[in-house]
């Protein structure tokens, strides 16, 4: 046997609806999320592979006919699957492709196509981020706080920076750092940011060399950041736990921003329209970047989800990791 390939799955998949397949008995069904082995990649359209969590082997489209199904999204007609072959190339009518613009489907090219990724098993080792990622105002910030607060020697976080002025009761270093617009452009423009933005005519943003701050003093570096962002920050260098704070319903959400209210913690009063935006949002988030994703927490009440967030950091410490290859070759 050649070296052992693993591969992280990033769509869900049914046989039993695919209608390529040549032998629908033959498949195997998985959940984006899953891990599978290759056992086999010889035929160009199907691989044989194993599922790891319960060892069943069988069928699964390949990177390339799965690469091809989501390029081609009008057919002429259905393609016939191959007669007396477990493992056929495809066949029947020629596929119509769709022009798109990129523009309008900046979605479609940036994750549509992130189908399987390789892995690697890793002994457990120390996480250097933490990438809270969610809708504004699912709760990251109160999330964040808790946690550094409930082990300051552990957790960390970055000051942003700000091109604007400071108020009167404010100092360099405790909020924000305070650096002119000039300073800040050109440290943009030289790649030293991990994120930023623009708000009232002042730039705000996250210093990479803050996050390695934080992280050369032995602590996690927590950021909460725009999704997108949790894909940049994935690289072998700060080797991220991207975890997923999804929005509950509408009600819940407007419940308990009322008990944040009267308990002083929220200032804001959430609307009906502003909840439904928010759970929308949090859709949108999720279909667009599930593939980052280590772990998806619903936070129907802040005590729990913190309680099962702890409970994840602790688990780190303990259990082997499966992280993309390119963080170990």
């Amino acid at each position: 046997p050649g070296p052992q390939v693993f591969v992280k799955c990033h769509f869900d998949y049914d046989p039993a609806t695919d209608s390529l397949i040549p032998c629908k008995e033959a498949g195997l069904k998985f959940m984006a999320g899953d891990l599978l082995q290759i056992v086999n990649q010889d035929d160009p359209n199907w691989w044989q592979v194993r599922g790891l969590l319960e060892g069943r082997a069988g069928l699964v489209p390949s990177q390339l006919l799965e690469e091809k199904r989501k390029a081609f999204v009008k057919r002429d007609g259905e393609v016939a699957p191959t007669s007396g072959a477990l493992c056929g190339s495809l066949s029947g009518k020629r596929k119509k492709r769709m022009m798109y613009l990129t523009t309008k489907n900046a979605e479609f090219d940036r994750h549509e196509l992130l189908i399987y990724e390789e892995v690697a098993r890793m002994p457990p080792f120390r996480r250097k981020t933490l990438v809270l990622i969610g809708a504004q105002g699912v709760g990251r910030r109160s999330l964040k706080n808790k946690l550094i607060m409930s082990d300051q020697a552990r957790y960390g976080t970055t000051i942003p920076y700000t091109s604007r002025k400071p108020k009167e009761s404010e100092r360099d270093g405790q909020g924000y750092r305070f650096v002119s617009r000039g300073e800040m452009e050109a440290d943009i423009k030289a790649g030293r940011y991990l994120e930023h933005g623009e708000y009232e005519g002042n730039l705000y943003g996250t210093r990479i060399d803050s996050i390695r701050a934080v992280v050369e003093a032995g602590k996690m570096c927590i950021l909460d950041v725009n999704p997108q962002v949790g894909g940049t920050a994935g690289t072998a260098e700060f080797v991220p736990y991207v975890v997923f704070i999804e929005a509950p319903g509408p009600e819940r959400l407007r419940a308990m921003n009322r008990a944040a209210l009267e308990s002083g913690v929220a200032t804001k009063q959430l609307t009906k329209a502003d909840a439904q935006r928010t759970v929308e949002e949090s859709s949108r988030i999720q279909r667009g970047y599930g593939h980052y994703f280590d772990l998806s927490l619903t936070n129907d009440d802040l005590e729990r989800t913190f309680g099962r967030l702890r409970e994840a950091m602790d688990h780190l410490r303990v259990q082997p990791q499966w992280v993309p290859v390119t963080w170990v070759y």
